[in-house]
């Protein structure tokens, strides 16, 4: 059983954990789609979605967030045989600084933060999380992206630098709780690091929860939100 006073830090996935990215992308898309006269469901185009960056993430790990989201847009209009729209695409790489935070994301990283220090771990750019954290309005003690370590999750580059920067303030792996939405971002790398993990398995979203490693994912607590998590550690 997990409990809160066993960890001196809790580091968290925030795309999809702490924000609720998926109903925007299934929107733009499916604007994208009626315009294009393709009939597709949202499940559809997150899997398409999910898919590509996966894959573009793998291949090509230095590129920014923005980037990915674009490339991710050029390998979903090939996969519909239609032609790149450049200004939706640009519109796309421009999405995350308007994806929101969940409902209980703000009273519960500051409830935490009041007996823990807590991380971000996401694989994304500096600038768009810097508006994230503007919409969660709080202040991570320790920050690691994408574009600080060149590369992303579900490579251990994320993780062996947040460890890193914590036991610099004196906090031991043992003494850290990772949480993620993602089996295959974030809970089955975590397994591999010997971490306690949680997984928020949020309602009806689907993004991280297939492909490469998911189903190796086993994950210490599984909660349906933060609120949960905060109940269960408590």
């Amino acid at each position: 059983m997990l409990r809160l006073s066993d960890f001196d830090a809790v580091t968290f996935d925030v795309y999809g954990t702490l924000i609720d990215w998926e109903p925007s992308i299934a929107a733009f898309l499916g604007a994208w789609a009626t315009k294009n006269g393709i009939t597709a469901t949202d499940h559809a185009l997150i899997m398409s979605f999910d898919r590509a960056r996966a894959e573009i993430q793998k291949e090509r790990p230095a590129h920014l967030y923005p980037e990915v989201l674009r490339r991710c847009f050029d390998r979903i209009s090939s996969e519909h045989g239609v032609p790149v729209d450049r200004d939706m695409r640009e519109g796309f790489s421009r999405t995350p600084h308007d994806w929101p935070a969940y409902s209980d994301t703000e009273a519960g990283l500051k409830r935490l933060q009041a007996s823990a220090k807590i991380g971000a771990l996401s694989n994304i750019d500096n600038a768009s999380l810097a508006s994230s954290c503007a919409k969660m309005n709080i202040r991570f003690d320790i920050i690691v992206t994408a574009e600080r370590v060149g590369a992303y999750k579900p490579s251990d580059e994320h993780f062996a630098t947040a460890l890193a920067d914590l036991d610099a303030l004196g906090i031991p792996r043992q003494r850290v709780l990772h949480v993620g939405q993602s089996l295959r971002a974030d809970i089955t790398p975590a397994n591999r690091l010997g971490l306690k993990s949680a997984w928020i398995n949020r309602p009806n979203r689907l993004l991280g929860l297939s492909g490469e490693g998911a189903a190796e994912a086993q994950p210490d607590l599984t909660v349906s939100s933060l609120a949960e998590l905060l109940e269960a550690i408590a």
